[in-house]
C-alpha cells in the first residue's frame, strides 16, 4: 500500500508543479478568462478541485470516527467496484466528453485577494497528508459514500484513484485554456 500511496502523492506533486509553472505568473484578468459563457477560467477548474477534493475530508474523517452511515448499496462488492470503475472512467484526463458536474461541487467564489495558486499548492498539501493518514483504512479497503450522492459508494481505493486523475483531468483542461489564450 506504501508504493501506492507514494504513486498518488508523486502525481499530485507533478500536477501541483505544473499549476505552479504554468499559472503561477498569471494575471488575475487571464486566470479568470473563459473561452465561452460556459466554459470555465483556469481559476475555477483549480477552484473545482479544491471544492471537490475538500469535499472528501469530512466524508474520510467520518469512517474514521465511527459515524459514517453508508446505504443498502454498500454491502455488494459488485456495486462498489461498478461504481468505482464507473467514475475512474469519467474522469479520465484524455476523455474529451464533457460532464456536468453536481452543484455541491461547482467552482467556489475564491476570495481574489487571497492568491489561488498558493492556495492550491496548500490544498495538495493537504491532500497528500490524508493519504498518507489513510494508510489504515486503505489497508482494509474502506468503502466510501460520495459526497453528492451517498447511494454512490466505492472502495477509499478508487476514491483516491479517482480524485488524483480527476486532478489531472483539470488540470490538463486549464492548461488547454492557456494554450487557446496564447494562440488567440
Amino acid at each position: 500500500m506504501k508504493d501506492k500511496i507514494k504513486l498518488w502523492q508523486q502525481r499530485i506533486d507533478i500536477q501541483t508543479e505544473r499549476v505552479k509553472t504554468l499559472f503561477g505568473i498569471l494575471s488575475e484578468e487571464e486566470l479568470n478568462k473563459k473561452s465561452n459563457a460556459k466554459s470555465w477560467s483556469i481559476s475555477q477548474n483549480l477552484q473545482h478541485l479544491i471544492v471537490i477534493n475538500s469535499s472528501y475530508f469530512p466524508e474520510i474523517q467520518s469512517i474514521r470516527s465511527g459515524n459514517q452511515k453508508l446505504g443498502f448499496l454498500s454491502k455488494f462488492a459488485f456495486v462498489r467496484k461498478f461504481f468505482g470503475k464507473m467514475i475512474l472512467a469519467g474522469v479520465q484526463p484524455d476523455r474529451k466528453k464533457k460532464m456536468k458536474t453536481f452543484p455541491i461541487w461547482e467552482p467556489a467564489q475564491f476570495d481574489e485577494r487571497n492568491n489561488l495558486i498558493e492556495a492550491f499548492v496548500e490544498h495538495q498539501e493537504m491532500l497528500k497528508k490524508l493519504i498518507t493518514d489513510s494508510e489504515d483504512l486503505l489497508l482494509k479497503n474502506a468503502v466510501i459514500a460520495s459526497p453528492a450522492n451517498k447511494n454512490i459508494v466505492y472502495s477509499i481505493i478508487d476514491a483516491f484513484e479517482i480524485i488524483v486523475t480527476h486532478e489531472e483531468r483539470h488540470v490538463n483542461q486549464a492548461a488547454e485554456l492557456l494554450k487557446a489564450q496564447n494562440n488567440g
